[in-house]
């Protein structure tokens, strides 16, 4: 008598082992949401979208049927920053403290860093560096984010700071490493993506997304009254004033 295994019978192990090949990396079967049985579904969700095809911004950042918009979007922007890692250690290659001192997108964008007791201008690649251990400090920080399926509303309030801080990577990358910017994106389309989010869900004022390339992203979606919305200002005492913002 024979006895076999049905595909059913398998259970999947959705982790990476340790030697996990690099064409293995992540390779398990899809899930639908609602078989997602974590804490960590969203998560979850996002990333098995991403990995999907991650040039089809509008499919990741469409959630699931009754998904709680706070979640997602705090979920979201947890996303960009670890996969905004890849650019910041990419960067590394060529963004040299002794030619970019300051951290600068164009020559009317000076940012401060908010990272000292008192902000102060950082070299461009120490910035960056800063502004990610920052991000990553508030949004796994237990007293604003004690949970992954619900959120408060004074701590979604406080995401549109990251999102400013995090999208000066893009510009300070954009133009002054063009080519850097141009090898990233053409792998992760993350600065078009994040583009798309802040706009959808108002968490920067178009006027602060300056990078020509994606001047077309949510236009015909987005009122004069969104184009012109502002996020309160937050804990961490931020102003947007163009050179000398941050």
């Amino acid at each position: 008598m024979e006895f076999g295994i049905s595909n059913s019978d398998i259970k999947v192990v959705r982790r990476n082992s340790p030697g996990t090949k690099r064409e293995d990396w992540c390779n398990w079967p899809e899930m639908n949401f609602d078989e997602m049985d974590s804490t960590l579904n969203v998560q979850m969700f996002i990333q098995q979208t991403i990995r999907k095809d991650p040039s089809n911004v509008t499919a990741i950042l469409t959630p699931p049927k009754g998904q709680d918009e706070a979640v997602w979007k705090y979920e979201h922007l947890r996303q960009f920053c670890m996969e905004l890692n890849g650019l910041a250690v990419l960067l590394q290659r060529e963004c040299d403290p002794a030619i970019c001192s300051q951290m600068a997108a164009t020559e009317q964008w000076i940012y401060l860093c908010a990272a000292h007791k008192n902000p102060k201008e950082c070299t461009a690649i120490d910035y960056i560096r800063h502004t990610l251990d920052g991000a990553a400090c508030l949004l796994t920080n237990n007293k604003y984010f004690p949970s992954r399926i619900s959120i408060k509303d004074a701590s979604v309030a406080k995401l549109g700071s990251v999102c400013r801080r995090v999208y000066r990577i893009f510009s300070h990358a954009y133009f002054n490493h063009k080519n850097l910017f141009d090898e990233f994106e053409r792998k992760t389309h993350l600065c078009r993506r994040f583009t798309l989010f802040v706009i959808k869900y108002n968490l920067m004022i178009r006027d602060h997304l300056i990078i020509p390339k994606f001047d077309d992203i949510g236009l015909q979606n987005i009122s004069v009254e969104q184009q012109q919305h502002v996020e309160p200002v937050d804990l961490l005492n931020e102003t947007t004033c163009g050179v000398g913002a941050v």
